[in-house]
């Protein structure tokens, strides 16, 4: 694990530890939330922060240095089911991840009907 990977790993663990807290959750969660995932090589569940942006039953991920981060090779392709807790409350939904020309890469969540 490299520098970058170090450094990544402790600021998440802060940011989850964060959206927990009851005030400063709150205001948070407005632009960030935790997606839960099974690696696709290596079956484990991980979780990470991510921030988004929500236009109804859709979630934008942007993924910030994505040459320098693996989660969202889970989602290419047909992409892969994931859990995210958004507002307080656990969904689900299918991602699929895209790099567009400029090497950008964003990560499309379609929440699952609530019932």
């Amino acid at each position: 694990m490299n520098t970058f990977h170090r450094v990544a790993e402790l600021t998440n663990k802060v940011v989850v530890a964060v959206l927990d807290l009851p005030v400063i959750g709150e205001l948070a969660g407005k632009s960030m939330a935790v997606i839960t995932y099974t690696g696709r090589k290596s079956g484990k569940t991980f979780s990470l922060p991510v921030g988004y942006t929500q236009k109804g039953n859709v979630l934008s991920i942007g993924v910030a240095f994505p040459d320098k981060k693996n989660w969202w090779r889970n989602f290419q392709h047909d992409g892969d089911k994931l859990a995210v807790a958004l507002h307080g409350v656990d969904r689900t939904g299918h991602a699929v991840s895209r790099r567009n020309d400029k090497g950008q890469v964003s990560v499309r969540v379609t929440l699952d009907a609530t019932s």
